[in-house]
């Protein structure tokens, strides 16, 4: 006979009004826990647990919500009961949250000085783990159009490549943009590659009409402009 302790419910087994994707069907998303979203869009438990047991395991291991967000693919997947296809799900299903959240926002933001992409980014970057290389694409009144992760990890040539950064910049029809990446020890002097990189980039902007305006390197508090450092 099993042990009742070892039993777990299927969220199929529940009465239907206390199903998550029914009661979000019926009275809308605003009504589940953080625990019952997570759950409908992993839809599926495994073996020993259920969609609700996986998501409250989730956040668990994640350290909550914003760790969830923050989490990569390959840190999602070291949990149990999670695999590729659910870890892409959550993914696609944060990064829709991000862009919608970056449409409704208001107007777009006049970038006038360093200071301006610093707030722009600093809560976005702050807790990277990793070195995060991102694009802040403007219009010719340099509004803000889009910021555009362009590559993660260990700032070099490879990584960072003219062709997608220029690529992404014409099909945003941009007029200039700003490079940024964060260092994660905290420090965010620039690295000899760093500048090499940097005017490497700033010298393919001007040849084909876009240009790069700076380089912020955020740090843990505090961050500098390869402009203003003169390093082009």
């Amino acid at each position: 006979m099993m042990d009742f302790l070892e039993y777990r419910i299927r969220i199929k087994e529940l009465p239907e009004d206390l199903r998550p994707r029914e009661r979000l069907i019926r009275q809308g998303p605003e009504v589940l826990t953080v625990v019952e979203l997570l759950a409908v869009l992993l839809r599926t438990g495994t073996s020993s647990m259920s969609a609700l047991d996986l998501a409250a395991l989730l956040l668990a291991k994640s350290g909550g919500l914003l760790g969830v967000t923050e989490s990569s693919v390959e840190e999602l997947c070291s949990i149990k009961g999670l695999g590729p296809a659910k870890a892409a799900q959550l993914k696609a299903a944060i990064e829709l949250g991000r862009r919608l959240s970056a449409e409704v926002s208001g107007p777009r933001q006049l970038i006038r000085t360093p200071v301006d992409v610093h707030n722009l980014l600093k809560e976005r970057m702050r807790y990277c783990d990793r070195e995060h290389f991102l694009a802040v694409f403007l219009n010719t009144k340099h509004h803000v159009i889009t910021v555009e992760t362009i590559s993660v990890g260990s700032l070099n040539s490879s990584l960072v490549h003219p062709r997608e950064l220029f690529k992404n910049s014409i099909k945003r029809s941009a007029a200039a943009l700003i490079l940024v990446h964060n260092h994660p020890s905290g420090d965010p002097a620039p690295s000899i590659e760093d500048i090499e990189i940097t005017r490497r980039l700033v010298e393919v902007g001007n040849i084909i009409g876009i240009q790069v305006l700076d380089h912020i390197i955020i740090g843990e508090n505090g961050f500098v402009s390869m402009k203003d450092q003169g390093v082009f």
